[in-house]
């Protein structure tokens, strides 16, 4: 019988890979490819060099005032001057360390959470406690802490409060108002459709008027709900009914057969959903997730309509300053800026879930 030697794989050609063959690939395979990349590049120079003039060689870093500004591009002196402003909005001075400790524990949890709890309790546990402590430390009251009220919460602390809080809450109960969608009873199926469909077809803006003015009026006298609550009430509504719509799309991915083999081994609804429907429903919707997600991490610049001064409307706030005035594009960059990075880091950590639930190649 004739036996053969296994010959270890020769290189490619050298005409086939490095930088060269790349862009002879991707950026000049075609006549219409090269037109387009001539045009970007075009575009890019057009707007790069004038850009890095602008914000790097020409602008100013070093002073405590308007007029220690020496260059002609952007002053970030006005960035560093208004900083705790951008990031605590009203918090008092003295004690705004109590909300570095609550954003030194966030990486101390994820810490734990990743390295350290090895049992979903204590995952759990983790993940329940941290907020806990959060709200303490941030609004106080508590252990000899003084009581800070709402009103004084602002920049990017209240970004990530109303972010974090409509994320993490509406997504329960949006998963369940898609299960209520696919519900064989016609009560719940039609009340859920009902909300869900009123929800996303009112303008956001016109939700967070009503709960912001008219939600006080259905409260008996003396009854007082705080601004920020009943804008976190509203946004966790808005949120559920499109994570909804996600959540449903995913459970209709599932194959029939699936239900069928839950239902042969005896489990009941709520088992069948938690431990095999909704694993599968919620990897295949999870792209969807995270891009409602940074959505809603941007809409929450829409609460300075209610009177709430997120970052956003910190630049306008602290742009109005008589020592500050015309300081706008400097503090609309930085904060496009801070939007950027935290976006991108939610749409990475979106993709390494996928790769890590992705089960189809294994």
């Amino acid at each position: 019988m004739a036996t053969y030697e296994i010959q270890s794989a020769r290189p490619a050609p050298s005409n086939l890979r490095g930088p060269f063959h790349w862009m002879k690939e991707n950026l000049f395979a075609t006549p219409a490819d090269i037109i387009q990349t001539i045009v970007i590049f075009l575009f890019l120079f057009w707007i790069i060099p004038p850009f890095l003039d602008w914000a790097l060689f020409d602008a100013s870093f070093v002073g405590t005032t308007k007029a220690d500004a020496t260059g002609t591009g952007a002053n970030w002196i006005y960035v560093k001057e208004k900083m705790d402003m951008f990031i605590y909005g009203f918090y008092p001075e003295e004690e705004i360390y109590r909300v570095n400790i609550v954003f030194g524990l966030f990486f101390v949890t994820v810490i734990l959470f990743k390295f350290v709890a090895r049992t979903f309790r204590q995952q759990a546990f983790i993940f329940l406690i941290y907020p806990l402590i959060a709200f303490v430390l941030i609004k106080g009251g508590y252990f000899g802490f003084t009581d800070i009220s709402t009103d004084k919460w602002g920049g990017l602390l209240l970004t990530l409060i109303i972010a974090s809080v409509g994320i993490v809450l509406s997504l329960p109960l949006g998963t369940v108002l898609a299960l209520g969608r696919q519900s064989e009873l016609p009560i719940i199926k039609n009340l859920s459709v009902l909300y869900i469909e009123f929800i996303r077809g009112v303008p956001i803006i016109t939700m967070l008027f009503m709960g912001s003015v008219l939600l006080p009026l259905f409260f008996v006298d003396g009854v007082e709900v705080d601004k920020l609550l009943r804008a976190l009430i509203v946004i966790i509504m808005i949120e559920s009914a499109f994570i909804a719509e996600a959540v449903r799309g995913g459970l209709q991915s599932i194959p029939k057969g699936q239900y069928e083999a839950a239902d042969s081994l005896g489990l009941g609804y709520w088992q069948k959903m938690i431990f095999v429907i909704l694993p599968q429903a919620l990897k295949v919707a999870l792209p969807n997730l995270v891009g409602i997600s940074i959505e809603l991490f941007k809409d929450t610049s829409l609460v300075m309509i209610i009177g709430l001064f997120d970052i956003l409307s910190m630049v306008h706030l602290t742009a109005n300053d008589s020592n500050w005035l015309g300081m706008e594009t400097e503090g609309y960059v930085f904060v496009t800026f801070v939007y950027w990075i935290i976006c991108y880091a939610m749409s990475k950590y979106s993709m390494i879930l996928e790769d890590r639930f992705n089960t189809n190649n294994r």
